[in-house]
């Protein structure tokens, strides 16, 4: 029994769906998203509320069966109110400028990285006195906004010892002891 896939998705006003030979597209105030759907996974849509129905009980098409309604409520949020990533910058020297769709880095490298972003992404850079600069990214897609975040801190992980790098606001990171003197 799969709970999230049983689970219905009611659709707020002003978001359209569409669905037609396996493409569900969802349309909204912030933009439009398309998904492809597993033949073994029907898409019902009755008085705005969408309904997921699996046709037998194999493993995978349980498996899909929850992974293809959360893609669609994913979905629905998107083009509704949009998805936000904010990340931080710890490190001496570390700064972030946006330029229309163009994201630069200085990581502490001898050279600064330029980042070209995606047209559905809308990105701000924030740097106040004495505190760590922020990098927020905005969009409908949660897909993309996430692969984004991903590479973007690939640039420069933080390490374990200071916590210097590019990080989640929020996150917790395990930080080692350094050496300690011998005697």
């Amino acid at each position: 029994m799969s709970r999230i896939g049983n689970a219905p998705i009611e659709v707020p006003k002003g978001v359209e769906v569409k669905i037609e030979k396996g493409l569900v597209t969802v349309k909204g105030p912030k933009g439009e998203l398309l998904q492809d759907i597993d033949t073994a996974i029907t898409v019902e849509v009755n008085d705005n509320i969408i309904n997921l129905v699996r046709h037998t009980e194999q493993k995978d098409h349980k498996a899909k069966h929850g992974l293809y309604r959360s893609l669609i409520y994913n979905m629905i949020e998107g083009v509704s109110k949009g998805f936000k990533t904010e990340q931080e910058l710890v490190g001496v020297g570390y700064r972030a400028t946006v330029q229309d769709q163009r994201l630069e880095l200085l990581l502490g490298y001898s050279h600064s990285i330029m980042f070209e972003l995606p047209k559905e992404i809308k990105a701000t850079a924030v740097a106040e006195r004495g505190k760590n600069p922020i990098i927020t990214l905005e969009s409908h897609d949660k897909q993309l906004i996430g692969h984004v975040a991903a590479k973007i801190r690939s640039l420069r992980k933080p390490e374990p010892y200071k916590g210097k790098g590019i990080k989640f606001v929020g996150e917790q990171l395990r930080r080692k002891a350094g050496k300690s003197a011998s005697k």
